[in-house]
């Protein structure tokens, strides 16, 4: 199954990188034809992503999955540099694809980036030693505190003896009341009992009247079973058995753990394979390479010897050694090496894993690898190259000495040392980086990893999924930006965002080091929108260490310059060592204040303003670190150096209509609350406009307590518990929403999106312009 749905997704990448080349070489004025193309491409690329990403996590054929892997890597990073494009040619971050969806019959859903899992199962044990090692100090130092589920509060003895009278008080009157109710019920038969004048009812009227009423509650009860079924059917209620794992998605997580078990075992057998083959090659067939290069290179000194009149001069072994002699390219295909440049860094990488497919895979005959497990031959053919290369290092010593010895008896020449070649000087010239000092180059990383846990710099990361980040896409993107109305992003769009800048180029090496560089991030928003979710989300997904070196954070700590200097220092080098790592500043905007509030000036917020830039600028493309700033009073900072810090911002907003309906019902669903007709979730989420997913979250788990959960049979969750809980609590008003808007049009970005409207608009008034003009002259 999966070894066809691998050669499905690698047709359809062979013919994406024939239709790309093609219109990439065709040259494009009109933007809007240049988005298309560019979104066009972008989609299709994602939907090979998701299959191919699939596929590395199901096949267990080792030599397979490296070639897979390096294909996913290329299609990944083909996707952030598409994403580049497209938000250089839009200058926004956000992008809808309403109209292309439709023409290519997709769903929103299909554009989910997805996050590979690889990113995880391949370091899950230095991630688990790692988390293990982090506890431990936690501990020692007293600052892993248990999670207490209920807080004890501790009261004095008269409150307690006063709350437990009330307690016993309200339970006599539930009892008093119960007894009261049996009494007038007694008092009541006993009225009609004297209204029929004690007179005994035919049994058949009796029995004819018990069967109308049974008949009309049992039909009823069919009814009301009959439209629940059918609202399941058509999608517009959950199956009662929703919140059950089904027999079917059990059994796929026996089958995925026992791939994953066989995929283990296969790369162990892999790896062993190319140590014991390669030493049998070279007991087997090491002498005969041997020999044959030998006499390859003897033949070479005797046919130059007959053409030139003399012997040769050796290359040396900074050329390639003998192998330069023996290299069958011409000069014209030595041409066309040296001027091939792909207008992509990702774009070779994809394709030459498409020509090793079709040259290995394409049309190979695997009958007999039925549990696929790694091919022999592959590995000999691989091996014999690498083991030719070694000892054709040996072979040279032997020739070199042995070509001087034929010199001196036929020639009677002395050997000419070989020149160093004066090109290779012109490394030493140029300026030369200022090396960064260690300033603590006699400790290990591990005591360093300590001082950093210890000082609370180094933080355990809350275990959450970007997954948990509930929302909906933006179904009106596109029909707004037609009438000139720039939308809010939706939620989906800001998970989207996190996963393309965030968790793609801190997952793969070799993304971050080709793909476009993403030093520093920003999440501006109002409190509660979950900036501080998605952050742990990013460590998470990745299995990064998280920093915090937010300003309330390092207060008191390291003091002085020396002391701020030390402390990025421990910071950067511990981050690199054990990349990849996030370096968490909360609410940023303190360290880039307009004006230092009085009352915070003795925490000294802005302490890293200035070492900031020149810690961005000593990040390389393989230091896999991301700095995230979260904020939300973003426009208390100095706009300038606040953007010249954070490479990206992006603006998450307040929950829109479709966001809050996913995210009522997800979150009920999640604590334990069951959908009933008697919850209009609708109305919930019409009257919770204004308000933030943390809010929301926060109200429904002080609705859904232990008793009321237990209360739900005969009391069903209605829509007023929500909304009363709801009371007390500050929406975000459209004045605050707008206040973001026009902070963010201040952006760099921001500036250039306004620019881009307001000329594209002024362009279309002058040709309607000169349309009148013209129908005007007509006229006339």
């Amino acid at each position: 199954m999966y070894n066809k749905m691998w050669h499905q997704t690698q047709e359809d990448l062979n013919s994406l990188l024939d239709k790309e080349s093609q219109k990439m070489s065709e040259p494009q004025g009109n933007k809007i034809v240049v988005f298309q193309m560019l979104a066009t491409f972008y989609i299709n690329y994602v939907q090979i992503f998701r299959n191919m990403e699939n596929v590395y996590d199901q096949i267990v054929h080792p030599q397979k999955r490296m070639l897979i892997r390096k294909v996913l890597d290329g299609v990944m990073g083909r996707i952030l540099e598409l994403k580049n494009e497209m938000v250089e040619l839009e200058m926004t971050e956000f992008h809808y694809f309403d109209d292309i969806l439709q023409d290519l019959k997709l769903s929103p859903q299909q554009l989910d980036v997805p996050i590979p899992r690889y990113f995880l199962k391949e370091r899950l044990e230095v991630i688990k030693g790692r988390e293990k090692i982090l506890a431990q100090i936690l501990t020692e130092c007293g600052l892993n505190l248990p999670n207490v589920k209920y807080a004890v509060k501790i009261i004095a003895l008269e409150e307690a003896v006063k709350l437990i009278q009330i307690a016993e008080r309200a339970r006599q009157g539930r009892l008093r009341a119960l007894f009261m109710k049996q009494i007038f019920l007694q008092e009541c038969r006993a009225k009609e009992m004297k209204l029929l004048g004690q007179r005994l009812l035919d049994t058949r009227l009796a029995a004819l009247q018990i069967q109308k009423v049974w008949r009309g509650f049992h039909q009823s009860k069919k009814t009301v079973k009959e439209r629940e079924e059918e609202m399941v059917f058509l999608g517009m209620k959950p199956s009662p058995f929703f919140n059950e794992v089904s027999d079917a998605i059990a059994q796929s997580k026996q089958v995925r753990n026992l791939r994953d078990e066989v995929q283990l075992k296969h790369e162990q057998n892999y790896q062993e394979a190319l140590v014991n083959i390669k030493e049998d090659l070279k007991m087997l067939e090491g002498p005969d390479i041997k020999e044959n290069l030998q006499d390859q290179i003897r033949q070479w000194f005797i046919e130059c010897r007959n053409l030139t009149g003399t012997f040769p001069d050796y290359p040396n072994e900074e050329d390639g050694g003998s192998a330069l002699i023996f290299s069958n390219k011409t000069p014209e295909q030595e041409e066309d090496e040296e001027w091939k440049m792909s207008p992509s860094l990702f774009l070779q990488l994809m394709e030459e894993g498409n020509s090793l497919y079709k040259d290995m895979w394409l049309n190979k005959d695997e009958s007999w690898n039925f549990p696929q497990d790694y091919d022999p031959e592959m590995i000999k053919e691989e091996k014999r190259k690498e083991l030719e290369m070694e000892i054709r290092i040996q072979v040279d010593e032997l020739m070199r000495q042995e070509l001087k010895n034929l010199k001196l008896a036929v020639n009677r020449e002395m050997e000419i040392p070989p020149k160093q070649k004066k090109g290779k000087k012109v490394r030493r010239r140029g300026k030369r980086g200022k090396k960064e000092k260690d300033l603590t180059a006699d400790r290990t990383i591990e005591s360093l990893y300590q001082e950093l846990v210890e000082e609370g710099l180094l933080i355990q990361a809350l275990k959450v999924n970007l997954s948990d980040y509930i929302g909906e896409y933006s179904y009106l993107g596109t029909t707004l930006r037609q009438v000139a109305i720039e939308p809010m992003p939706s939620l989906l769009d800001v998970r989207q965002l996190i996963t393309l800048y965030g968790i793609l180029p801190l997952g793969s090496a070799e993304v971050h080091e080709r793909a476009p560089l993403v030093k520093s991030l920003l999440l501006a928003g109002p409190s509660g929108v979950g900036k501080k979710m998605l952050v742990h989300a990013i460590c998470t997904e990745t299995g990064a260490n998280l920093f915090n070196l937010s300003a309330s954070n390092i207060a008191g700590k390291y003091p002085g310059k020396t002391g701020l200097q030390m402390m990025m220092h421990l910071v950067f080098k511990v981050a690199r060592q054990l990349q990849p790592s996030v370096v968490w500043i909360q609410d940023t905007e303190k360290t880039f204040y307009k004006k230092v509030p009085q009352a915070e000036k003795r925490i000294e917020p802005k302490r890293l303003k200035r070492y900031l830039p020149k810690l961005l600028k000593l990040l390389k493309p393989d230091d896999r670190i991301l700095i995230v700033g979260t904020t939300h009073r973003p426009f208390d900072a100095e706009l300038q150096p606040f953007c010249r810090v954070y490479q990206k911002i992006i603006l998450v907003p307040r929950p829109d209509y479709a966001s809050r309906y996913v995210l009522w019902k997800e979150i009920i669903l999640r604590n334990g609350g069951e959908l009933t007709n008697s919850l209009n979730i609708s109305c919930l989420s019409k009257v919770t406009d204004g308000f933030t997913q943390g809010q929301i979250v926060q109200v429904i788990k002080d609705v859904l307590t232990e008793r009321r959960l237990r209360q739900q049979a005969h009391k069903p969750l209605t829509a007023i518990e929500f909304i009363t809980m709801m009371t007390n609590m500050n929406p975000v008003y459209r004045e605050e929403e707008e206040s973001f808007k026009n902070w963010y049009a201040k952006t760099p970005l921001g500036k250039k999106r306004v620019l881009s409207l307001t000329v594209g608009g002024n362009k279309e008034k002058e040709k309607d312009k000169g349309k009148k003009g013209k129908r005007g002259k007509k006229k006339k």
